[in-house]
């Protein structure tokens, strides 16, 4: 009998679709360049009235909405005590740590001093919105990289095998290894609950940035409950996110889909995406913005594909048992609400947003296409690589090899 248990996958890195993503990236990584030599205005089309545009937009408000995997499925697991969600957890921090990752690095190019961006942490501003993203969000990327080290003492313990003279150092590393292993297992309950307090806050509070545009944004979009639609969508699009994930390696490794866990997550969306459907749609009755969808316009368009394909299409293939049992309409379903919430943090930064005395609108220049992309692949990069190096993914083995290296490990605490 076989039981999942996460191990580094042992595959060849480079395959033809790797080179193209690792094109991309490279593209990416000169755009980026050149925005820190030339600076900002030479690769964007930023300006005083479009102060921000799809690096803040998507890269930073999709980015962190798209990793809300980490906190969600870390509180089902070791918070609620679903034990069964256990082989989920690991991809999920991975996600979440790369997403967050690169949402910081994406806040560094966007601003135009970005050799100032360490101010946040010495001149406090605590009426400001941007000032608690900031801080939550820096704080919640150190308990990403926190709970992600009891992986890479599993990765290395026993393992520490440095070359010529370095390998004086190999017991040392090995025995700094397991006292951090050992500390981390004591506290690292502490950390998951300041993780999922810390992602609530600033998943809520991107919303509040876009409710201080006042009129400048659309009034189909802006509501003074914005923080709790994007709280919501970020609880939404996390598990859909996992699922996705989750799909897309096990196809990458040729591994069996892990359907029996993906289906049960599946079970949780309907009401998830019920209640972001229900709410959405309250404020809009409430506010009488629901005149504006009877006019034939780009913002109408947007919204009703927003609403329909992102979330109410998925709402209705996440309530079929047909669609819950097998991986691949699980994977069109997951990708429908992670478009839902693209759009919704698309249209909340970009469509709905209007500068006062406009006299052109806001079109992302080849170079920040170019970034996006480029973080995108950076990522996936990133990912495989992170998974071929450590235990992230969980893999069919046999029981009593399984049980033999949870003694062992149960031994060196």
């Amino acid at each position: 009998m076989s039981i999942l248990l996460p191990k580094p996958m042992k595959y060849k890195f480079f395959t033809p679709g790797v080179i193209v993503i690792t094109i991309f990236a490279l593209v990416g990584i000169a755009f980026v360049l050149g925005r820190f030599v030339f600076g900002i205005g030479a690769i964007t089309n930023l300006d005083n009235q479009y102060p921000w545009g799809i690096w803040i937009g998507l890269d930073v408000a999709l980015g962190v909405a798209l990793a809300a995997g980490g906190f969600t499925t870390a509180a089902l697991a070791h918070i609620f005590h679903k034990e069964e969600y256990e082989t989920i957890v690991r991809p999920a921090l991975l996600t979440a740590l790369l997403g967050y990752t690169f949402a910081a690095a994406s806040v560094s190019i966007d601003i135009g001093r970005w050799y100032y961006i360490w101010h946040a942490l010495i001149y406090w501003n605590g009426n400001s919105a941007l000032f608690e993203v900031g801080i939550c969000v820096m704080m919640y990327l150190t308990v990403l990289y926190i709970e992600f080290l009891p992986i890479v003492t599993e990765r290395f313990i026993g393992h520490v095998n440095l070359p010529g003279i370095l390998s004086k150092l190999n017991n040392v590393i090995d025995k700094g290894l397991r006292i951090l292993d050992r500390t981390l297992s004591k506290f690292m309950f502490v950390f998951i609950i300041t993780g999922v307090v810390l992602s609530c806050l600033h998943q809520s509070s991107l919303g509040t940035l876009m409710i201080i545009a006042g009129d400048k944004m659309h009034p189909l979009w802006q509501t003074p409950i914005l923080p709790l639609l994007y709280l919501v969508s970020a609880i939404g699009v996390g598990f859909p996110m996992v699922m996705f994930e989750s799909v897309i390696s096990s196809r990458a490794f040729r591994l069996k889909p892990e359907t029996h866990i993906l289906e049960k997550l599946s079970e949780m969306m309907p009401p998830l995406l019920g209640v972001f459907i229900i709410i959405r749609s309250v404020d809009i009755l409430i506010r009488e913005a629901y005149v504006y969808l009877a006019e034939f316009s780009s913002v109408s368009i947007m919204f009703s594909i927003e609403l329909i394909v992102g979330f109410v299409l998925p709402l209705r293939l996440f309530m079929s048992k047909e669609v819950r049992k097998s991986p691949n309409m699980l994977f069109i379903a997951s990708s429908l609400v992670i478009f839902g919430v693209f759009m919704n943090r698309f249209n909340t930064f970009i469509t709905a947003y209007t500068p006062p005395y406009a006299d052109y609108s806001y079109f992302p220049s080849i170079g920040e296409i170019s970034v996006t992309l480029g973080f995108v692949a950076l990522e996936v990069l990133l990912y495989r690589a992170f998974v071929m190096i450590f235990p992230v993914i969980s893999v069919p083995t046999e029981e009593k090899s399984a049980k033999t290296k949870y003694a062992i490990r149960g031994i060196l605490r």
